[in-house]
């Protein structure tokens, strides 16, 4: 006896979840809850007679089966939803997509967004987290702000200016900022030691190392040291007095913020047009 093709929705819990290795984030992303979702992957692992993904304390990661099912569900669901597109334009037009690392989001778009809200009410804005590039692939979006090198992000993808790396702390610690603790941003080719050799500025090791240079500087926003961070990140921080320059010596950065748009449309081109007001394209 034939098996009956599973439901829809555990394809698309499956997809989501395969995308975001998270069955929370994916119960988020489409409405449902953890629960459900973790539910309808089983019945899918059950129905399908192998397991899809390897549970984890901090999320999932897909099996070989996974990884050998997914670009088919993610074709299927492309298909249907290019069917169904021409039906649902007005509502994707008035709809961005915006993927992009926490550091823009959270330094660069998020203390502006006001203003955007307030100059286009009927956009909404869905914001999709991001580090590395090989992550924008997955994420869909209309326009992705993305961080890397020039090779790394691609050839549609326009640099960010100014990419400089500078030194900033919170205006409350006052003193020889050269004694304070330093904090450093890793998974980048630029370090206080190769800032230290371009500024010439003789200085210690770090004593705090994070992930992203808006963690950095969330840091020095506390009062934990001096964060090295890129010039975009820091720009708002500066200005609303957050933080200040520990050094008027800057250096260029290796890797930067590119803005790659995928999707054209008014409301898309709204939002570049507000975003490229904050920091400069070049």
């Amino acid at each position: 006896m034939v098996k009956t093709l599973p439901p829809l929705t555990w394809f698309r819990s499956f997809e989501a979840a395969a995308r975001r290795l998270s069955s929370t984030a994916a119960a988020d992303e489409i409405g449902l809850t953890q629960s459900a979702v973790s539910q309808q992957i089983k019945a899918l692992e059950t129905r399908l007679g192998v397991v899809l993904f390897h549970r984890h304390a901090r999320g999932l990661s897909l099996t070989d089966e996974g990884r050998k099912l997914l670009p088919q569900v993610e074709a299927a669901l492309d298909m249907l939803h290019s069917a169904a597109s021409p039906y649902l334009a007005e509502e994707k037009a008035r709809h961005i997509t915006v993927a992009a690392s926490i550091s823009i989001i959270e330094w660069v778009i998020s203390p502006a967004l006001p203003e955007f809200q307030a100059q286009h009410p009927e956009t909404s804005l869905r914001f999709v987290s991001t580090i590395w590039p090989d992550e924008y692939a997955a994420s869909r979006a209309d326009i992705e702000v993305r961080f890397g090198s020039e090779k790394q992000v691609g050839k549609n993808a326009k640099p960010l200016n100014p990419n400089r790396l500078v030194p900033v702390v919170s205006p409350n610690l006052s003193g020889n900022w050269l004694e304070l603790p330093l904090i450093e941003s890793v998974g980048t080719s630029d370090s206080w030691a190769s800032w230290g050799e371009i500024t010439g500025q003789k200085l210690r090791k770090p004593s705090y190392f994070v992930d992203s240079y808006g963690l950095a500087l969330q840091l020095a926003v506390s009062g934990s040291g001096v964060a090295l961070v890129n010039s975009i990140i820091a720009e708002q921080a500066l200005k609303s007095g957050k933080v200040r320059l520990a050094s008027k010596d800057s250096a260029p950065a290796c890797e930067g913020y590119f803005l790659s748009v995928l999707r054209n449309s008014a409301e898309v081109s709204d939002f570049t047009d507000w975003f490229s007001g904050l920091i400069s394209c070049a």
